[in-house]
């Protein structure tokens, strides 16, 4: 058992400013997701009054009660439906997340109809592509609740339309993985968007609610001269007893999710078995996850402090610990599923990109899957480190990276610049799960060192050139990149772009985790062609 001490100061000034800073961050972001609840919740009375349950709510009822929900993506699209920060509305216009429906782990996602009618909003595109990834990768049942009208006509762009197509391939995909897809057409299903309806396994309509059809009345009247009713047309009377695209009818919201969760019910699929319970949990509270990671990702931070918080008794068991220290690589167990965890306490360096490597290897060949966890401004560079080989022995980083056969987790807990990112597992290597803390920072690199870098390019061409340079314009200049960079590097402009799979806080690290693997290791277990891997130890 190697324990990892406790150095951590909860008394100091540095511990309380961190945790101050962490707590309004997460305010912020839990203010952000309470918005999109109240706007969508708006519509109540609207629903309700015909008959219908609010989107979340519908989720809810689809859902077994009690069980774990992780809702992802909340900030989708934030500051791109409306560019006042007092009055963007995140989320994407849909409702995702990884939940159980009749004891089976499903991704489940809902339009969310009470906002503009359920339409997509800002990179509600990418959001959906990304569920329907995750739900292949991890070879979880797809369950999803619609009603849409369709794409926002007013924001139209060609690239989204044709990107839009990968929506319907994806849920093809699913059906001809072996991955059901259960789909409750609440209300509108129109034009393209009724193929989200017509390429699923399982279909519910809903009696007097349900419209599914490529082209609406006022279109078909335009087109054809032909006039009909909407529920002539598409409605769900009509498609369950004539065109036999509704598999059941349902009478209402209710009734509707009910044959939903009785179909999950009666198929033949592997419910999750029980894990063993007989792990200890951390030795220090989790509380203290807030206190850990400086505000300024220039500042040190001991990792091992933060892994300690949400290991199975803080017990870590670290790997070649004298060779590139300022990498951190041992092996942990969270809620007794055994993980390897790469970590950095500052820039990467040669013999730390070497020891990474060899961890990655090794992890893999013992089929333990690893967690990354991002606090890295990057490889180092200078004379000696090109001497030394930083490009050569960083790209066999990123190539056991690439290559690894089990499941990568990654969380930006810091700093993720430059190539780090790509070393550390970032989006861009498709981690199977990617989590963001509230503070964490991503870019090229930091704001300061690319303006500081453009100002000695500009000053060495106005050298060549024999002309001065105006110090005003130069400063200018500097003032403007690093509002550039400033302004996309944090959780809120990253998590916005759908550039990891949500924000969550420090706090519930090891509930997320414990999750995801979970889910890791059941779908690998569905996939022959996937190298299985242990909960206990033998």
């Amino acid at each position: 058992m190697a324990v990892i001490e406790n150095t951590l100061a909860t008394n100091g000034a540095a511990y309380k400013a961190n945790r101050d800073g962490m707590l309004a961050l997460i305010a912020r972001m839990r203010a952000l997701e309470e918005r999109a609840r109240v706007a969508s919740a708006a519509a109540k009375d609207r629903f309700h009054k015909r008959g219908q349950l609010l989107p979340r709510e519908r989720v809810a009822l689809v859902l077994d009660p009690g069980s774990p929900f992780l809702e992802l993506s909340t900030l989708a699209g934030y500051m791109f439906d409306v560019p006042d920060a007092e009055k963007s509305v995140p989320g994407g216009g849909l409702i995702a997340g990884i939940g159980f429906v009749s004891g089976i782990r499903c991704m489940v996602s809902a339009n969310d109809a009470g906002i503009d009618a359920g339409a997509l909003q800002p990179f509600g595109l990418d959001k959906t592509l990304r569920v329907q990834e995750m739900a292949l990768e991890n070879k979880l049942p797809y369950v999803q609740l619609v009603e849409s009208a369709g794409a926002n006509l007013l924001r139209y762009r060609v690239e989204d339309f044709v990107r839009g197509g990968n929506i319907f391939r994806n849920l093809a995909r699913l059906s001809a993985a072996g991955l059901p897809v259960v789909t409750v057409t609440h209300g509108s299903s129109t034009a393209g968007g009724a193929y989200q309806t017509g390429l699923s396994d399982y279909i519910v309509m809903v009696r007097g609610r349900t419209r599914a059809f490529l082209a609406g009345p006022p279109l078909l009247k335009a087109a054809t001269g032909e006039i009909a009713t909407e529920e002539e047309l598409g409605g769900a009377e009509m498609h369950t007893s004539i065109s036999g695209l509704g598999d059941y009818l349902a009478e209402d919201d209710r009734d509707a999710l009910r044959i939903a969760r009785e179909i999950m019910a009666k198929l033949e699929w592997d419910r999750p078995g029980t894990i063993q319970n007989n792990f200890r949990p951390p030795r220090y509270d989790a509380e203290e996850l807030l206190g850990v990671m400086p505000m300024d990702h220039k500042r040190p931070v001991d990792m091992r402090q933060a892994i300690a918080r949400f290991i199975d008794d803080s017990d870590f068991t670290e790997f070649s610990p004298g060779y590139g220290p300022a990498t951190v690589c041992g092996h942990a167990r969270i809620e007794g599923q055994a993980i390897g965890i790469i970590t950095n306490n500052g820039p990467l360096d040669v013999p730390g990109a070497n020891k990474a490597t060899h961890f990655i290897q090794a992890c893999c060949q013992s089929r333990t899957p690893l967690l990354y966890m991002n606090n890295t401004t990057g490889y180092m560079v200078g004379r000696e480190y090109e001497e030394a080989g930083m490009i050569k022995h960083g790209s066999k980083m990123i190539q056991a990276v690439t290559s690894a056969t089990v499941p990568q987790i990654t969380i930006y807990c810091g700093a993720s610049f430059g190539a780090g990112n790509y070393g550390m597992c970032g989006r861009g290597f498709h981690p199977r799960f990617c989590f963001s803390w509230p503070n964490a920072r991503t870019a090229v690199m930091g704001g300061e060192q690319a303006a500081e870098t453009m100002a000695i390019v500009t000053e060495a061409a106005a050298a060549r050139r024999g002309k001065p340079v105006v110090k005003e314009q130069l400063e200018a200049m500097k003032a403007q990149i690093v509002g550039v960079f400033d302004g996309q590097m944090d959780v809120f402009s990253t998590s916005a772009r759908v550039l990891d799979d949500g924000v969550i806080d420090p706090r519930d690290t090891r509930a997320v985790l414990s999750e995801v693997l979970a889910i890791c290791r059941e779908g690998d277990a569905r996939n022959p062609q996937r190298m299985q891997f242990s909960v206990a130890r033998p």
